[in-house]
């Protein structure tokens, strides 16, 4: 049994990290870090969890527990200025290491990115210990673009996220009142996944985010130009994948089947009038894209069963 401590763990990425470590055959809670929580039980972040973990203590203590694996669920700032204990696995929900070019991680997150390791399972794989954990668009969209990026020379990326992808700081954007009967596009042309997306992919994209009235899932609508069989690509490229799905012929993905779970879908469709390929992924972006990732890729640092601790099973009620 290896041990794992999660620092930021009130916040959502915190708490669905710690919900995939309980459900882990071979993984403990060594600490559970909330500088807010500090002092406290458990149950005052879930009364659950009253008398069956380890109280929290400060993220700084949690780093220095001795766990084997750390899941740092920051934010960016905290996440830029982290210093990786010696010998442990460190996953980073948080962007502050995912760009490799120094310039571009300066002017997007104000931090160097350092020897951390941008790690995509399927497409991606972490080099190290140090893991760069993807953005939950960039996820969806690189799922759908990259076994398509060699027959492509650009990428319009039209995706939505439920309001968990906000975080939980409460802010005027993420209100009800703001939310509900509402869909807005935010961050035009200026969010953090697109030199994310760019990078990866090895070209620019256009991408447009959209606030969802919902509370998790995500949904990225790609439309590319190319003359290749783009269902022969997918479905070659993630045949022996475990997490994501490449739906049969017509079938469109859906929230609904992937909300609250760590598995992806993708349909792929074609315009005939205008001979325009179009990818849809669907993930959770609480799941795909945040701790399921997260967990996926410490399994595999860690030499542990690439799905254990994942939620892929289940069905449509």
């Amino acid at each position: 049994m290896q041990r794992a401590a999660i620092l930021g763990c009130a916040g959502y990425a915190g708490q669905e990290t710690l919900d995939r470590v309980l459900a882990h055959p071979g993984l403990s809670v060594a600490a559970l870090g909330s500088d807010s929580l500090a002092g406290r039980p458990a149950g005052a972040l879930d009364p659950r969890l009253n008398g069956s973990l380890p109280g929290f203590v400060t993220n700084d203590e949690a780093a220095a527990s001795g766990a084997d694996v750390l899941f740092l669920c920051l934010d960016n700032d905290k996440s830029a200025a982290f210093e990786p204990p010696q010998g442990a696995v460190v996953v980073d929900l948080a962007g502050a290491h995912r760009l490799t070019d120094d310039a571009a991680a300066q002017t997007w997150y104000g931090a160097a990115p350092g020897a951390w390791s941008y790690g995509l399972p399927e497409l991606f794989p972490a080099r190290g210990p140090l893991i760069a954990n993807p953005g939950c668009y960039a996820t969806a969209a690189l799922l759908a673009l990259v076994p398509l990026a060699a027959s492509i020379s650009g990428a319009v990326i039209d995706a939505k996220s439920g309001v968990s992808g906000a975080g939980k700081s409460l802010k005027p954007s993420s209100h009800a009142g703001s939310v509900l009967e509402n869909l807005t596009p935010y961050a035009i042309g200026a969010h953090r996944h697109a030199p994310e997306i760019a990078q990866q992919l090895g070209m620019p994209v256009c991408f447009v985010p959209h606030l969802l009235p919902v509370r998790r899932g995500l949904l990225a609508t790609c439309y590319v130009q190319t003359d290749a069989d783009a269902r022969a690509l997918l479905e070659e490229a993630y045949a022996a994948c475990p997490v994501v799905r490449v739906l049969p012929d017509g079938v469109t993905p859906e929230l609904s089947r992937v909300q609250g779970t760590d598995a992806a879908e993708l349909g792929v469709f074609r315009d005939g009038e205008t001979g325009t390929t179009i990818v849809i992924c669907a993930l959770d972006n609480l799941g795909k894209g945040a701790a399921g990732q997260a967990m996926q890729n410490a399994n595999l640092a860690l030499g542990l069963p690439e799905t254990a601790g994942l939620r892929l099973a289940g069905v449509l009620v």
